[in-house]
């Protein structure tokens, strides 16, 4: 494969973030009071969403990248773009900017201590369609990535048909597919959509799902999603138990993908695998198709460090992830690479400025910092002190 063509084409959601700086001891609640003036810090303007955040990071992981995503001819469309090329004028070669049409932005109220609340635009996301992907571009790449579907129109209309058509031209190029979620309005068109026949009809074409436990649990309706609305306090970390991992993963696992690795914020990242049959199917690109990956369950805690701010750290948790992957690495070093990406990410205001490189994440993990402790022991789970790694009673290695 010759040096100019992309190993990893990221495609879907991309926006602008607007993150006020919200100072520490300012209740969650005192920020919508109809009236009110709130005093805040200063602001941080960045690129969001998958393209720039899970795409910039894997640029900067040593992966060669192409970007896939729409924005409007305005303002935040130009900063948007700008903002890429700053990183890597050559970054920017596959993007649409659309006429007439406006861009995406978020704005991100990030409080300390708790987790963030969205004001979130979709703009051009939502006309962003299959027939946008430049597929010979991605027939030169190992690894294709898409990202929120939940937040573009296209995507999950007609129970997913564009996206699913999107997946399965990908998949017949013979080319290894990854895909993230987002966080649903439920009072949305997004919300009221039919996430399980979605899933249903795309997984069989995605090789790695990475969506976040809410996400997961909104998704497919699981009963124990309205137990934590009932009790728990917005933004605080509850323990979710492994049973209902378990749940979630093998419903994901027999809609059709291969794996499953569920973001579960600071309690850390969660994989569980299909037979080595399926993974076969990731195609010859990416080698994850022999024992090592067949058939595990395991449980990665997050690195202990300084938080300045979460947003885009799930989506840098996949771009270790996905990096791993794409370097021949066992599932272990994986989930390890992933979680170290996203402290990193973690310890920057923004999702990408704290990545620095490829190097900067093996040592973190060499160097084997202090983890976050999970919020419950797993029952008839086993810890690998040799590994750092939690294995489950439905590993085939470890347990």
């Amino acid at each position: 494969m010759s040096s100019n063509k992309p190993e990893a084409v990221i495609a879907g959601h991309i926006c602008l973030d607007v993150i006020p700086a919200i100072r520490t001891g300012k209740a969650w609640r005192q920020l919508f009071v109809p009236g009110q003036l709130t005093e805040v810090d200063g602001v941080t303007i960045t690129t969001g969403g998958t393209v720039a955040n899970t795409g910039v990071v894997l640029h900067r992981l040593g992966i060669r990248t192409s970007l896939m995503g729409k924005v409007g001819d305005d303002e935040f469309g130009r900063l948007i773009m700008d903002s890429l090329r700053k990183v890597e004028p050559g970054l920017t070669a596959e993007m649409i900017v659309a006429p007439n049409e406006r861009s995406s932005y978020t704005v991100v109220l990030s409080i300390p201590g708790k987790d963030r609340i969205f004001l979130h635009c979709p703009g051009a996301n939502d006309t962003f369609q299959a027939a946008d992907i430049r597929m010979e571009r991605i027939a030169e790449a190992r690894l294709f990535h898409f990202g929120y579907p939940p937040l573009m129109k296209q995507m999950y209309r007609d129970d997913g048909s564009e996206l699913v058509n999107l997946l399965r031209r990908v998949k017949q190029l013979g080319v290894t597919t990854s895909m993230d979620m987002a966080t649903l309005d439920p009072d949305s068109a997004a919300g009221r959509a039919d996430w399980v026949t979605i899933l249903e009809r795309a997984l069989p074409h995605v090789d790695v799902f990475m969506p976040s436990l809410e996400e997961t649990l909104s998704m497919l309706k699981h009963p124990y999603e309205q137990q934590l609305r009932q009790n728990s306090e917005p933004g605080a970390v509850q323990p979710v138990p492994e049973s209902v991992l378990g749940e979630l993963a093998d419903q994901l696992l027999e809609m059709g993908c291969a794996i499953v690795a569920l973001k579960l914020g600071s309690s850390g990242l969660y994989l569980r695998t299909g037979k080595q049959a399926r993974l076969a199917r990731l195609g010859p690109r990416v080698a994850a198709a022999d024992d090592a990956w067949a058939e595990r369950e395991l449980w990665v805690p997050c690195f202990k460090t300084t938080v300045r701010g979460t947003t885009g750290a799930g989506d840098c948790t996949i771009a270790g992830f996905l990096a791993a992957l794409l370097k021949g690495h066992r599932p272990e070093a994986a989930l390890h690479c992933a979680v170290a990406a996203g402290a990193y990410s973690v310890e920057a205001a923004d999702a990408t400025s704290g990545i620095v490189s490829w190097s900067e994440v093996e040592r973190r993990v060499q160097d084997k910092g202090e983890r976050l402790a999970l919020p419950h022991m797993p029952v008839h789970w086993k810890w690998n002190n040799r590994l750092d790694i939690w294995s489950g009673p439905r590993d085939a290695l470890l347990s």
